[in-house]
């Protein structure tokens, strides 16, 4: 398997068609964003000149109503669609930018039980301060290593050990259904320089918002079935377009905040696939050269 990983908006899917086109390879999706079949546009998934120049699994397969989407389940997919690709003797190649959906492929998941629907509920009530400070007394490693004001992430870590009795670290040590271990992998990750990469996030943007961004929000806004609460509506890019189309702020400043906020993602992934990857995985500036490196990694898998 051939795996492409990066920041968005570095070129990722380029190289990946091109890597296809010439191992006769099936693309599949790792960008948590991309699954979700409502917003294309708006998350720069493939358009369908590039689907057709290369077979395209996991992209925008998931209903924008279904709130249950997770690492876990895509974690499943993917492995059915690596497993359909090797059957077929086709090369996957795995492309995207969202670490968790690869960690938990490659590494598996924490077994975590079902939490108790009382227990969530109380937890999630919580205003985010309050739930760190109790997490700092029944789970303190966490706390420890979590930012006081990452709601989600703070949630999740006290609803765990106040429904299950043990830390979520704890959990995460038993790890299962990982295939990292399993397949021969021939990974690299795209860095571009920043400078160029945030440049051409900001011209993205732009190119989105005069393509159809606006009024995919204004069709998901209008959907009766999507909660105020469903994920996709903390996309990157759907808070300021409904802001806009709200009136509650101009067209220009919806803009330069998806840039914002778009350039301050992809500095996290930045980071992140610069340290938190195996130091072996081969990392660099030029999507060219990357193909060259995974194409020598298959050869020598062959």
């Amino acid at each position: 398997m051939a795996l492409i990983a990066g920041p968005t908006a570095s070129g990722k899917s380029a190289a990946a068609i091109a890597l296809a086109q010439a191992h006769d390879g099936v693309v599949i999706n790792a960008d948590a964003s991309q699954v979700y079949a409502d917003l294309r546009v708006l998350t720069a998934r493939p358009d369908a000149v590039e689907e057709a120049q290369a077979p395209h699994r996991l992209f925008g397969h998931v209903d924008a109503a279904d709130a249950g989407y997770s690492a876990a389940r895509w974690a499943t997919e993917a492995r059915a669609a690596i497993a359909a690709a090797h059957e077929a003797g086709r090369l996957p190649i795995l492309v995207g930018g969202t670490g968790l959906y690869l960690r938990t492929l490659l590494d598996g998941i924490a077994p975590v039980p079902a939490i108790d629907p009382d227990v969530r509920a109380a937890v999630r009530a919580l205003p985010v301060a309050e739930a760190h400070r109790c997490l700092a007394i029944e789970d303190p490693q966490a706390a420890a290593r979590l930012a006081p004001a990452d709601t989600t992430r703070v949630a999740r870590a006290l609803e765990v050990v106040r429904s299950t009795g043990r830390p979520l670290g704890v959990w995460q040590q038993a790890r299962v259904g990982g295939i990292g271990d399993a397949i021969a992998i021939a990974p690299a990750i795209l860095l571009p320089d920043r400078d160029t990469l945030l440049a051409r996030i900001d011209a993205r943007c732009e190119a989105m918002f005069a393509g159809g961004a606006v009024e995919e929000v204004a069709t998901l806004l209008g959907r009766d079935d999507i909660t105020t609460d469903a994920p996709i509506r903390r996309a990157i890019g759907v808070p300021p377009i409904a802001a806009m189309l709200s009136g509650a702020c101009s067209r220009a400043d919806a803009l330069a905040q998806v840039q914002l906020d778009t350039r301050r993602y992809a500095k996290r992934q930045y980071t992140w696939f610069r340290n938190q990857p195996p130091s072996d995985w081969v990392r660099t500036t030029d999507s060219i050269q990357l193909r060259s490196s995974i194409a020598s990694l298959l050869q020598g898998q062959g």
